[in-house]
């Protein structure tokens, strides 16, 4: 838990850090960036670690190539709409909905009125984030169906290579994590517990691989981890028991600070919504900040190109480069952590709430 805090403060700070002498770096030279070509390191960083309508392959003689996704969305006054995503590329407007580039709409599809005026339809549309969501859960679930059937088959025969680290890492989880934290009735919450592991696990490790399928920022979007917590919040409360909600509303303390004030109780139930919310902002914190340092590892080789010239560019990129490929390998490690981690806290926060009281002899 300590080194987790660590890292993660520490990656955030280096990401600043980076980030602002990048953009110094540029608007100190602003009028020779221009004459260039400038490198826009704001726009790369938001291309990369946010969502958008389709899934960048590769850009070749400053041509993007991409792999369209489709645009579902509902107009109030005309109905449903599906087509591709290409219709939408490089600011084209198609059937009177196109991608807003600036306001408070910026990135996400709207709809022109007309009189020119921007209105957000119902938008249902598979982004990336999504589609990398549904590929690694259909992975996930191929890959682990696929090991449970072969134990059925043969539970007696030890397993190796890739089978026998699925099963050495669930029984690590549910035996030093789950059953610990949970306690008697850990069985019980074990498959959502797994599930979430898992599933965090794999996205995260995905979103370090540069190329499709990889290079999705799905847990470092606080969309998808504010889901994983609402599931943790749910569990824990609504199968909270009655000594559970008894220490929230009349906790074991002086009464004083029960009534007439209900001090304790408030702060009591005050932590029934820090603790998810905290759960979201940790892995979304620290996943985010590992995809922004190296991406502004590799942004500095850029930018120096820019400014000085290619012969210091290439020096630098010596140094950003095995930067970045220390991060990656970082991130590898922290990729597990804070599936662990988030796990871990699940767990805690669930035994919490089946909290029984014990009659003292």
């Amino acid at each position: 838990m300590k080194f987790c805090n660590n890292n993660y403060i520490a990656k955030v700070i280096l990401s600043l850090c980076l980030l602002f002498a990048s953009v110094s770096l540029l608007k100190a030279d602003e009028g020779k960036s221009e004459e260039k070509g400038a490198f826009d390191l704001k726009e790369m960083l938001f291309s990369h670690v946010l969502d958008s309508y389709d899934w960048h392959l590769f850009t070749v003689g400053g041509h993007h190539y991409s792999i369209p996704l489709p645009v579902i969305v509902r107009s109030p006054e005309r109905g449903w709409f599906v087509f591709s995503s290409s219709r939408l590329a490089h600011g084209e407007n198609y059937e009177g909905f196109q991608i807003a580039h600036d306001g408070t709409y910026k990135g996400k599809i709207v709809e022109l009125s007309a009189v020119g005026e921007q209105n957000r339809p119902l938008d249902l549309s598979l982004t990336k984030n999504a589609a990398s969501i549904c590929f690694a859960s259909l992975l996930l679930i191929v890959l682990l169906v696929s090991l449970a059937s072969g134990y059925k088959k043969d539970p007696f025969t030890p397993r190796r290579g890739f089978a026998g680290s699925v099963e050495m890492l669930t029984l690590s989880i549910l035996n030093d994590v789950i059953k610990p934290c949970v306690g008697s009735e850990y069985r019980r919450f074990a498959p959502y517990l797994l599930t979430a592991f898992f599933f965090i696990f794999f996205n995260n490790l995905l979103g370090l691989i540069p190329i499709v399928p990889g290079g999705a920022n799905v847990t470092g979007n606080i969309s998808i981890t504010f889901v994983l917590a609402l599931f943790t919040f749910v569990i824990t409360n609504f199968f909270g028991s009655k000594e559970y909600w008894k220490e929230i509303f009349w906790p074991d303390v002086p009464l004083w600070l029960k009534a007439p004030l209900p001090i304790m109780p408030f702060i009591e139930l005050l932590g029934i919504f820090t603790k998810p919310f905290a759960l979201m902002i940790r892995l979304f914190a620290n996943m985010l900040a590992g995809h922004i340092v190296i991406l502004v590892l590799v942004g500095l080789i850029f930018i120096f190109s820019i400014m000085i010239g290619p012969v210091v560019a290439a020096g630098v990129s010596v140094v950003s480069v095995a930067f970045s490929i220390f991060m990656l390998l970082l991130d590898v490690l922290i990729s597990f952590i804070q599936a662990y981690v988030f796990t871990m806290l699940s767990s805690i926060f669930i035994g919490m709430g089946r909290i029984q009281h014990h009659a003292s002899h």
